[in-house]
């Protein structure tokens, strides 16, 4: 388990609808042992089987409940509940507070609520939150994205290597803190408007933050991927990439650290789940 990198490719960085090619925001992490399924917007949900089984994902991490990033948890439970996968349930969500209620006011069809509970096992994020899931750990703080609870998420392997994920958030505090020396900070560039960051906020984030190596994402219509990467650099001295779709970034890897479109090998289903460890 020691020598598995640390690694997340995109399945979606569109913003604030899929488009052709590239569906809302969502990433498989993978390392330590564990496979987990960071923010589900969107289209995701098909992308995310180009590169393992819906029974192979281990957690699922949500940052806010905007549609963008949590859309496609309606039709993971029909798929986890109805679709004759043989896999262990419920998989652990990790996720805003009413999460659940959320899920089952868009699926109850009738006087007895969906059975939410039966596809996911349900932990309530909060700042601060720690949680593990096989040999990561995942480290969660409040952030401010302009009135709905929202979070960004520190990931951790045994080695010392670490990501972190902004989710959708303004420049604030509580970001740079937990992305402090982190290896790998994938920071969203949707715009200088309340709630979030412009790409130049993003690379000055990267760069308070001391991050090693910074990637854009769900970057906002009216800049390119080539303008926000450019944006960004200016303010950050370290390697600046765009979260295309298939990307896949490594963790503690160096500049050189993404690779293109991988071909998604490995669909068999692993025998059990990592383990969701006690939150603190």
């Amino acid at each position: 388990m020691g020598s598995e990198p640390l690694r997340i490719t995109v399945l979606g960085s569109a913003t604030p609808f899929p488009r052709p090619g590239n569906a809302c925001s969502g990433y498989l992490v993978e390392g330590g042992g564990v496979r987990l399924w960071v923010d589900a917007g969107t289209g995701t949900l098909a992308e995310l089987q180009r590169y393992v089984s819906l029974g192979d994902v281990d957690a699922v991490w949500i940052s806010h409940l905007h549609a963008d990033h949590s859309a496609d948890l309606l039709t993971a439970f029909y798929a986890l509940l109805y679709s004759g996968l043989e896999l262990p349930l419920p998989v652990p969500l990790l996720g805003p507070p009413g999460i659940a209620d959320r899920l089952a006011g868009f699926l109850t069809n009738g006087p007895d609520r969906s059975p939410i509970e039966k596809a996911f096992a349900v932990e309530e994020l909060r700042d601060g939150h720690l949680a593990r899931v096989g040999g990561l750990t995942l480290r969660s703080r409040a952030v401010d994205h302009g009135g709905p609870p929202a979070f960004a998420l520190r990931v951790e392997d045994g080695e010392g290597r670490s990501l972190v994920y902004s989710g959708d958030c303004e420049p604030c505090p509580a970001l740079v803190d937990i992305a402090r020396d982190c290896d790998l900070f994938l920071c969203e560039a949707d715009g200088a408007v309340p709630g979030h960051h412009s790409a130049a906020q993003a690379g000055r984030s990267a760069a308070d933050a001391r991050a090693g190596r910074l990637v854009v994402t769900h970057v906002g219509p009216a800049t390119t991927p080539e303008e926000a990467v450019a944006l960004a650099a200016a303010e950050f001295s370290g390697a600046v990439g765009h979260a295309d779709p298939g990307m896949r970034f490594v963790a503690g890897a160096g500049s050189g650290s993404g690779s293109g479109t991988d071909s998604g090998a490995g669909l068999g289903r692993r025998p059990g789940r990592g383990g969701l460890g006690a939150g603190a």
